[in-house]
């Protein structure tokens, strides 16, 4: 079986078109047809269903369909490897990521990867926690960096760096003056709070449970952006890791003020690969980059 009927094969599964299909791999819709055709001879049996409609796949085409896309990434994969025994000095990087990480962690830690291998090249996705660990699982990241983790289900957590909560408000708000936040006072607030699919939200919901609170947030979004807009404009307050917002901050366009022991919320960023899968040698030194960037920051956070 040759690689380029998988190629071709995957790509009618993605757009679900012969034409469509041909279009995209620059070859006649025939060809496409062909390599389809060896395909159902090599397994022996219909992989699809041809109508003017479209192509739809039978049993045999959905059970190779799962498989063939992550198939061909492990030979890109391998192909990186190769390419690593020759000693080239390129390779690209795939990470996936969930938004509040990038700014203040991730974005920094490439920049200054990048000055020291100015050959590699990097692809940054952004996505839900979620979909950052299925990445990683189907071989589509090489890396993923998560906030708000929900089960890490078959991936390696390499670094897990403990993320502390503070009351995010905006200067002229009145918790800004104080040293520190209750929250008997943070119930009483206007609050934008992110949805119960994050795992900082089901942690406040606990601890409000059991101070016997129970706030109806103003904004609720699955939006961290939306958030801090919120803040910003003065219409609410929120509850962020100060990281998250530290430019805000440090321009003096938002304020943090720490909550007390007592209510203290904790999570975590998990830095994870997957457990049976070699990286690259370029996947392998920005990996090693960020859990030693991620362990001074966390570092210098502490002595601060």
């Amino acid at each position: 079986m040759q690689i380029r009927a998988l190629m071709y094969f995957d790509e009618l599964v993605r757009t679900n078109s012969m034409r469509q299909a041909a279009e995209n791999l620059n070859v006649a819709p025939t060809a496409i047809s062909r390599q389809i055709e060896n395909l159902e001879y090599h397994f022996g049996a219909p992989l699809v269903e041809r109508s003017a409609r479209g192509v739809k796949l039978t049993a045999a085409g959905e059970l190779l369909a799962a498989r063939a896309g992550r198939t061909l990434r492990e030979l890109d994969h391998v192909g990186q490897l190769i390419e690593d025994l020759k000693g080239l000095q390129r390779g690209r990087v795939s990470i996936y990521a969930n938004g509040a990480t990038v700014a203040n962690l991730l974005a920094p830690a490439l920049a200054e990867f990048s000055l020291k291998y100015p050959k590699l090249r990097f692809g940054v996705t952004i996505a839900s926690a979620r979909q950052a660990v299925e990445a990683v699982n189907a071989a589509e990241a090489d890396i993923a960096m998560i906030l708000f983790a929900p089960p890490l289900s078959g991936t390696k957590v390499r670094l897990r760096s403990e993320i502390h909560y503070d009351l995010i408000v905006s200067p002229g708000h009145a918790a800004a003056a104080n040293s520190e936040a209750h929250l008997k006072d943070i119930a009483d607030y206007a609050l934008a709070l992110p949805d119960q699919s994050f795992g900082f939200r089901q942690a406040l919901d606990a601890l409000l449970e059991k101070a016997d609170l129970s706030p109806e947030p103003v904004f609720v979004t699955s939006s961290l952006e939306m958030l801090k807009e919120l803040v910003l404009s003065g219409a609410a307050v929120t509850l962020l890791p100060a990281l998250t917002v530290r430019r805000e901050i440090e321009a003096g366009q938002l304020v943090a003020v720490p909550l007390a022991a007592r209510s203290a919320i904790r999570t975590h960023v998990d830095l994870c690969v997957a457990p049976d899968r070699q990286l690259s040698f370029a996947a392998t030194k920005l990996l090693d980059f960020i859990e030693r960037f991620m362990r001074e920051r966390q570092a210098g956070e502490r002595r601060s």
